[in-house]
């Protein structure tokens, strides 16, 4: 759905963002900004800044930033046209009918029916769970120590003998067959027509992170086949993508996400107080898990079962966690089989014991490797210690490789040196695991791009904190002079409205589409300016920041002399004032 400018701008600036962030950060006022901890990843001391006056927000920890509409997208995981409904209900703004084609308004509305259709079957098993036609599910969950509130909490539920009352209940709320079927919620058969695969099974209804149903897990009751049945992939509901209990784990801000095989493991962990448990669907975990989590988490916790399948799965899941730049543990369940057993059996304090003395990935997998070696053999020991040096290759990282093999050295009791010559050996013979360039000095030089850069920031905050001083620096400056893409293209817009005296810099961050870019952009209208006592200080300060920009700007457009015509003309004012603006006092009073 495509929105007008005028109505964006209406939308956000019906929602003040420093009230729409304490709905979910609690907030301090320090200065002229509000801070807390931030939500999008774990932090002891708050890093997380709200600036109120250009309604931008900004995390100096991990980066995150943007106006309201990021802010909403990031937090609840919505679309843009998502967060655009969600903050113009908020705020009351009426929005103007949708005027997309029609086969996007009818893949919208199949996808709406889909839903519809999804959360009646789940209200259809809630309340057969509940009946005397439930009475057998509802013993075997009482069995499994689970509490009427957690059964509600997760919508538990019970397809009772015949698959048929499924499919008559949703025919007499008004679901179309096709749609039932295309739900994965029944099939047809010539025997016995459109009828439900779910009956006589505990229904374990699959939210996503908005808290939609989109399928269903159903536990057998009894000795029947298969013990566990999912819904098939559907247009609203891919197994890859989406993980059980996310739509509550994602607000337990516990620094971590423990990853689980099975919907009552999740389950147990949540009555238990561990709320940031969550498991795949039915399959393996999936890289698009794996990026899934990434947004909410840098530290995965696996609690997969302690038999042998548990460990090869868990040593699969350390592969594509690393692969998406997360950090893997290994919660170790011995002497029980999985979370729910431990859990029923030990209780919340050891788990907690567990989770503190959890195995770091790669010691996880050098441990279950040295299990394939007769330690007592030298041959096969040896074989072990190349099989480790192969492992430290993986590493790509000369400082992060170099812990790793002093660690490993010492925990296994072989020669640091040694160790250290295998792997030499093993990266030359593979081109992996490539050392480090360091200065001859040893000395590690400020970069100039990034110092020019930080002037540029540093200019685009302190014209947006005082605009007045754009018209005492306006002969001097242009967005040329931005050699940042992004930052000119922010220059372009902001200049303007600098001129005009009405300056909107959560609406120059809602030109960007890419979420990356929203948060660098947000990041020119949060940068911390200098703390000066004193005007002249200030001054001072100010000066030799709009000297760094414009000095990068001359030395930029002689470089690219040779490349474009426009660059020597550019190259010549840049220079002309560059020398004026040198022997120029400007005031900031």
């Amino acid at each position: 759905m495509y929105y007008s400018e005028k109505i964006l701008e209406e939308v956000r600036a019906g929602n003040d963002i420093v009230d729409v962030i304490s709905g979910y950060v609690r907030l301090q006022k320090k200065g002229g900004r509000y801070w807390g901890l931030c939500p999008f990843h774990n932090e002891k001391s708050p890093s997380f800044s709200v600036n109120g006056d250009m309604q931008v927000y900004h995390c100096f920890g991990c980066g995150a930033g943007g106006n309201v509409y990021t802010f909403v997208m990031n937090y609840e995981n919505y679309t843009f046209p998502e967060a655009v409904r969600m903050l113009a209900q908020r705020a009351g703004v009426a929005l103007p009918q949708e005027e997309d084609s029609p086969e996007a308004r009818s893949r919208d509305n199949r996808r709406a029916r889909l839903l519809e259709v999804n959360k009646a079957a789940a209200k259809f098993f809630y309340y057969q769970l509940r009946s005397p036609h439930g009475e057998i599910g509802y013993r075997y969950l009482k069995k499994r120590e689970l509490s009427d509130e957690t059964m509600h909490k997760f919508g538990l539920g019970f397809a009772g003998k015949n698959g048929a009352h499924l499919v008559q209940y949703l025919r007499e709320k008004g679901f179309e067959d096709d749609l039932i079927q295309e739900a994965g919620l029944a099939a047809h058969s010539e025997k016995y027509g459109l009828n439900s695969q779910f009956w006589n099974r505990v229904m374990y209804p699959i939210q996503d992170i908005n808290n939609r149903v989109i399928g269903f897990g159903g536990r057998v009751m009894g000795e029947g086949e298969p013990k566990y049945l999912n819904s098939p992939e559907t247009p609203v509901f891919d197994k890859r993508r989406n993980l059980y209990g996310l739509n509550y784990a994602r607000k337990a801000r516990s620094g971590n996400i423990i990853l689980c095989e099975g919907y009552m493991d999740v389950i147990s962990m949540h009555q238990a107080g561990f709320t940031q448990a969550v498991a795949s669907l039915g399959t393996a975990f999936t890289p698009e898990q794996a990026a899934l989590l990434k947004r909410y988490t840098e530290t995965v916790l696996l609690a997969y079962d302690s038999d042998g399948a548990g460990v090869k799965a868990a040593l699969r899941a350390i592969g594509i966690l690393r692969d998406a730049g997360l950090t893997g543990k290994i919660i170790n369940m011995q002497p029980y089989k999985d979370p729910d057993e431990f859990m029923k059996s030990l209780g919340k304090e050891s788990f907690e014991e567990r989770i503190r003395q959890a195995e770091n990935s790669f010691f996880f997998e050098v441990r279950i490797l040295q299990g394939q070696f007769d330690m007592d053999d030298p041959e096969e020991k040896t074989r072990f210690h190349r099989e480790i040096a192969k492992k430290l290759c993986e590493f790509s990282e000369e400082v992060e490789r170099d812990n790793y093999l002093q660690a490993v050295a010492e925990k296994y009791y072989i020669g640091i040196e040694n160790l250290r010559r295998l792997v030499v050996r093993y990266a030359a013979g593979t081109g992996a695991a490539k050392p480090l360039e360091r200065p001859k000095s040893g000395i590690r030089r400020r970069d100039p791009e990034e110092n020019a850069k930080r002037s540029q920031r540093l200019l685009i905050t302190w014209l947006c904190a005082q605009p007045v001083l754009y018209g005492r620096i306006r002969k001097y400056i242009s967005p040329e002079d931005f050699t940042v893409e992004l930052y000119r293209r922010v220059a372009e817009r902001l200049f303007p409205e600098l001129e005009a005296g009405r300056v909107n810099p959560a609406g120059i961050i809602s030109m960007f589409e890419d979420g990356e870019e929203q948060k660098e952009a947000a990041e020119l209208f949060s940068a911390l300016l200098p703390e000066l006592d004193t005007a002249q200080e200030k001054e001072k300060a100010f000066h030799e920041i709009l000297l760094s920009v414009k000095r990068n700007s001359y030395q930029y457009h002689l470089s690219q002399m040779g490349a474009e015509v426009s660059a020597l003309s550019r190259a010549i004012e840049g220079k002309k004032a560059l020398e004026e603006l040198a022997g120029t006092h400007i005031s900031l009073d």
